[in-house]
Parts: C-alpha cells; structure tokens; sequence
C-alpha cells in the first residue's frame, strides 16, 4: 500500500484578517496571506497600497486593531516588538537603519545579540558585502547609500534568524549594486532563512522571489507563484497597472 504523501509544512508566518487603523485612519482592512518556510515571498502593490504597514503591523511597531498574526506557531500579535525579534525575525526597513556616528563594526556589534560576532559567520557576510570589510573601522555615515543598504542587510543577518523582512533594499539604488543585492538575496535563499521582501524593482522580484502576495488598496487581492505573475503580462497590468517586460 503507497505512502500517503506529506502534510505540507506549516508556513513559517500567516496573517489572518489583520486591520491597523493609525490614528483616525484605517490602512488594512483585513490582510490574509501566508509566507511558506524557505525561499522568498515578495508582496507586491502600488505605492500607497499598504506594504510597509503589513511589516510595520507584523514586528507590532504599529499594533494590529483586529485579525491574528501567527509566527512559527506561536500567535504574536499582541507581543511586543523586542519579544517578536528574539522570536527570530529581523527586519530592515526603507530608510537604512543604520547609526550613522558608529563604525561600521559597532553598528554590525550592535546587532548582535551577546555584542561578539562570530568569526566564521562575518567572513561569509563579508564575502557577500565586501565593502563592508574595507569600511569596516570608518563611520557609517561617510558610506554611500548603496553601502548603507548593505550594512542594514548585513546587521539584519549577522546572527541566524528564522524570517528576514526587508522593505524596499534596492530603492534608489544604481543599477550595479541592485544586481549584487540579487546575489546577495539569491545566497540567502540557500540557507536556512525564510524572507519576505518588499520590492518596486520588478527585475529585482522577478529574479529572486519564489511566492507572491499583491496588495490594493489595504487589501491582499492575489497570492500564487512568482513564476506565474511574471508570465501573464495581462495579470501584471491588471494588478499592478504595469508590465514586468518593461523593468528588465
């Protein structure tokens, strides 16, 4: 008699009807989707669609008013966000959190949780950003922009984590260094971490996403493969009013 075949795995995040009102405004209005284990699941929208909320909402820096947030089993919603990040999720938001009077190396310190790094595990984020180990003593202020996204990725990863949430790391970014945060995105997704990543380079998304949520408007209106998206045009223009043919 054949096996039956396995129970898929749990995802390693589900949201489940989440709505954030901040202030007098309702932002989600009920976000459903789930990020599977492994590989990286992109959420996709307009500007104005509700994206940087979702992740905001997730690590509770702005508190979920209804619905239920599950991490790795474990209903965090209500956690605090110190609590969320030693559950295992780093998060690195668009604006390049980065402590600009810092070394290089105190701001990558920080980030790690008993303030040693490991030896073995700042050599492989050093092949990954080299920059970052000629700036190594220098302040992170003097960095470009494309070195400062690289440090908040590299702070981010330092330490093992079980999801990595990332909003936008390629915005404004030249053309050069969108292609190694590819590879640098491309490394990840052949460790252990799940990730899930806001982006608006198209070729970006294309290249390394595995899963895709889209949002409108506050709401998730598509969930399916990557793959899939980038080849229906018509799904493209539909969801997101533009072709990925046209961000090559």
């Amino acid at each position: 008699m054949a096996e039956a075949p396995a129970a898929p795995a749990a995802p390693i995040l589900s949201l489940d009807g989440v709505q954030t009102h901040i202030g007098p405004y309702h932002i989600l209005h009920g976000v459903s989707f789930a990020v599977p284990r492994g590989g990286v699941t992109m959420l996709l929208g307009r500007n104005g669609a509700g994206k940087t909320t979702t992740l905001r909402t997730i690590m509770n820096l702005w508190q979920a008013s209804e619905g239920r947030i599950v991490f790795d089993g474990a209903d965090i919603t209500r956690r605090g966000t110190p609590a969320i990040a030693q559950a295992g999720i780093a998060y690195v938001p668009e604006n390049m959190s980065v402590f600009s009077e810092l070394t290089v190396a105190e701001n990558m310190r920080l980030a790690a949780r008993s303030g040693a790094i490991d030896g073995q595990r700042l050599d492989w984020v050093f092949r990954m950003f080299p920059a970052l180990k000629i700036f190594w003593h220098q302040r992170a202020g003097v960095l470009s922009g494309g070195q400062k996204q690289m440090l908040s990725v590299a702070r981010a990863i330092i330490e093992p984590r079980k999801l990595l949430i990332v909003d936008e790391p390629t915005k404004g970014l030249a053309p050069a260094i969108i292609q190694n945060m590819i590879t640098v995105f491309r490394e990840l997704k052949q460790t252990d971490v799940s990730i899930l990543l806001v982006e608006q380079n198209f070729h970006m998304a294309k290249s390394v996403g595995d899963a895709v949520a889209v949002m409108d408007d506050g709401r998730v209106v598509h969930t399916g493969t990557m793959a899939a998206l980038a080849g229906d045009e018509s799904l493209q223009q539909r969801l997101l009013g533009l072709s990925l043919a046209a961000h090559q």
